[in-house]
């Protein structure tokens, strides 16, 4: 049985990653920090609770483990990215270098690293009507934040890894993943997340608000798909780097329009030009994961939504 390590696995990605493993028959240790999904310990075949800015950490939990799933990362909404940039790259820089050299120095196969849209230049971004980014595009590099820019460090330093240490590396750059189980509360988490929340919480014929005008567009793709895509990837030869994504943008205004119709509310909208908006526009190319392992999104936005949705509704009926 392949022996495989996740981190960021009580996190909502990861936390989708070990469950899909598990019905993989892979033997899995999960690794979170010590707060999160509890299912976990049930979930996995070894939960550790661990602070993987520490090296020794890290050099404990990667032994006896073939591949690694790294998707542990400080990270929030764009409000929290933009205003926490110190804390943000200098706590993934010294995770992502910890995991890489602790996985060389105790033998690990493979090595998958999450990398993010955000490494793509700003210029690929400051326009609503955008072409499809392409995994080349990355270069000259000019991210949009400090996230962004420690991410395309990380991946240069796992290239320099694969030349010069033999480490199988697979990078991939997720764009906009949402689903059921992510982090709902407060105005950290991500757009379509937020707008769920709003809506759910609003009375019929109450009033949301919406930070800028709605014109802003994004390529939403549901977690059952990304992990799906992430599974596909590892499992061929392709080396990455590979966009997984959603290739049909839609605008924050269509968004809120789905997320009320499916409410079956009667909302009026109100938009913040003030508020914080990110991105004018994001397009992702996903032809390459397509040609290379055989991936495409599978789950429409409005199935996505709809899911989505509800389960916050539950949540939020079940714990408040």
């Amino acid at each position: 049985m392949k022996r495989v390590l996740v981190t960021g696995a009580n996190g909502f990605i990861g936390h989708h990653l070990v469950r899909e493993l598990k019905k993989r028959y892979y033997w899995v240790r999960a690794v979170g920090a010590p707060r999160g999904n509890g299912d976990l310990y049930e979930e996995a075949d070894e939960f550790v609770a661990s602070d993987l800015t520490n090296f020794f950490a890290c050099n404990i939990i990667t032994r006896d483990i073939d591949e690694v799933f790294h998707l542990a990362a400080h990270i929030g909404g764009i409000k929290y990215i933009s205003e926490n940039e110190v804390n943000i790259m200098r706590d993934n820089t010294l995770i992502d270098l910890n995991m890489i050299e602790n996985s060389y120095l105790n033998g690990v196969k493979k090595f998958f690293y999450s990398s993010s849209a955000c490494v793509y230049p700003s210029t690929s971004t400051n326009e609503i009507h955008v072409s499809p980014i392409k995994e080349e595009d990355a270069y000259p590099a000019n991210p949009e934040v400090g996230y962004g820019w420690e991410k395309i460090y990380t991946e240069q330093l796992l290239e320099r890894y694969r030349k010069e240490r033999e480490i199988d590396i697979r990078i991939a750059r997720f764009f906009s993943v949402y689903g059921i189980e992510i982090p709902y509360k407060g105005d950290d988490v991500k757009s379509l997340i937020a707008l769920c929340r709003k809506v759910a919480e609003a009375e019929d014929g109450g009033e949301i608000e919406i930070w800028g005008d709605g014109s802003q567009v994004r390529c939403f793709c549901y977690v059952d798909d990304v992990v799906n895509g992430i599974m596909k990837f590892t499992e061929s030869d392709f080396i990455g780097p590979v966009n997984i994504g959603s290739d049909i943008p839609v605008s924050i205004r269509e968004v809120v329009d789905a997320i009320i119709k499916i409410s079956g509310k009667k909302i009026i909208k109100r938009f913040n030009l003030d508020g914080v908006t990110g991105v004018k526009g994001r397009n992702c190319d996903c032809s390459k994961a397509k040609k290379k392992f055989g991936w495409k999104q599978t789950i429409s936005l409005e199935d996505g939504i709809k899911r989505t949705y509800d389960w916050i509704m539950e949540d939020m009926k079940n714990n408040g």
